[in-house]
């Protein structure tokens, strides 16, 4: 059988292997019941179900042909170290800098990973990212988040 996009075959893939792994390790909690779903029930579903639609993609890049056969090009490294840097920086910086701090930089350094960086839009996707955070998990949700940097005291 003649692949006929490489790249939804290889994501379907791993889309697969994604959802199969989730949906094996929540094998490890608790099920529950429908009317009292345990800690394992909503992550089997959704292993699942991620699982079924790599199964989909996969049958899809077999059977639907396409101009070039969507060939998987180079590796972007330079937008992947950068996207995992600003998850590592934020999860370092959380405790020490606040909320307020820390997600703005995660909103600076994963911008620079793209082709297009603007400065004010930038700050603007900062500001708005930062005031919804705050308002849904630490108003909405009552998480227990620093806010302020805690050389302040705050």
């Amino acid at each position: 059988m003649k692949i006929k996009s490489e790249k939804d075959f290889w994501a379907g893939l791993m889309f697969m292997a994604t959802g199969l792994g989730f949906a094996g390790g929540a094998t490890n909690y608790s099920f529950g019941s429908s009317a009292r779903p345990g800690p394992g029930y909503f992550p089997f579903g959704l292993g699942v179900l991620l699982a079924i639609l790599g199964a989909f993609i996969v049958f899809e890049s077999l059977t639907v042909s396409t101009r070039d056969g969507e060939k998987i090009g180079a590796i972007p490294f330079k937008p992947m170290f950068l996207i995992i840097l600003a998850v590592v920086v934020f999860g370092v910086t959380l405790p020490w800098l606040g909320m307020v701090i820390a997600l703005p930089l995660l909103i600076l350094i994963s911008s620079l990973a793209g082709d297009e960086f603007k400065l004010t839009e930038v700050i603007l996707v900062a500001v708005v990212l930062t005031v919804g955070s705050w308002l849904v998990f630490i108003k909405g949700l009552n998480l227990v988040i620093p806010l302020w940097p805690s050389f302040l005291g705050a």
